[in-house]
């Protein structure tokens, strides 16, 4: 396989540098731009149209998420990854509905970082583990997934899920395992199984984490979050 090309996009000249040295440092990624700003992103973009963009959220005049909003929309082929100071589960919601691959700490490790960008390389969107690997950001995106549907009126959209798989990916989302989701609705492991592939199949995801985003993202489900003693 070639080199995955990258666009880098942060405001400071020496922090690019860094990711440049690291990046040189496997034969999996090519630098082939590097802009300061978000305007200068697009200009960059349109004109060497990568495969993927590495941009730091907090850019001077038009941020990261406007920035990757107006990039997936006239490339959408490209796979971002964001930087950011904070992990604000409200930013985490805007970045997934923009199609951001990654969200990102900006003290990340190198390692986690090269981690991070060989999935986006893959077609993978580590975004969705970050909504159930941090409690305080999954409560925070569920919440607002949960907003957004009742403002967008979502609820009552199609869903391809027949109720007894919406209610076991409720339980999924929720942090349950199958055997205690087999508890619950009084039904074998296998079955639980069952529905699980049922529902993987039908939303054309490859696991179950990228199952629950895309149903909150819907609107299809809504999760309680229970409050931490």
């Amino acid at each position: 396989m070639s080199p995955s090309s990258i666009v880098l996009v942060h405001a400071h000249t020496l922090f690019r540098e860094g990711l440049r040295h690291h990046l040189a440092a496997t034969s999996e990624f090519q630098i082939t731009g590097e802009a300061s700003n978000g305007q200068q992103a697009i200009q960059i973009v349109d004109a060497v149209d990568p495969d993927m963009v590495l941009m730091e959220v907090d850019l001077p005049g038009v941020n990261g998420l406007e920035v990757a909003r107006a990039l997936k929309r006239s490339h959408p082929h490209i796979g971002i990854v964001l930087f950011s100071a904070t992990m604000d589960g409200l930013e985490v919601v805007k970045a997934i509905r923009a199609g951001v691959a990654a969200y990102i700490p900006r003290n990340v490790t190198p390692d986690l970082l090269l981690q991070a960008l060989k999935q986006v390389r893959r077609g993978d969107y580590p975004i969705n583990d970050l909504v159930l690997s941090l409690p305080d950001v999954a409560a925070q995106v569920i919440g607002a997934f949960r907003q957004l549907a009742v403002d967008e009126e979502t609820q009552n959209v199609y869903s391809p899920l027949s109720p007894r798989e919406l209610e076991v990916l409720e339980l999924i989302a929720a942090g349950h395992t199958n055997k205690e989701i087999a508890a619950s609705l009084d039904i074998s492991n296998q079955t639980v199984k069952n529905h699980v592939s049922s529902i993987l199949r039908k939303l054309a995801v490859n696991d179950r984490t990228q199952a629950v985003v895309y149903a909150m993202r819907r609107g299809w489900i809504k999760v309680t979050v229970p409050n931490e003693e």
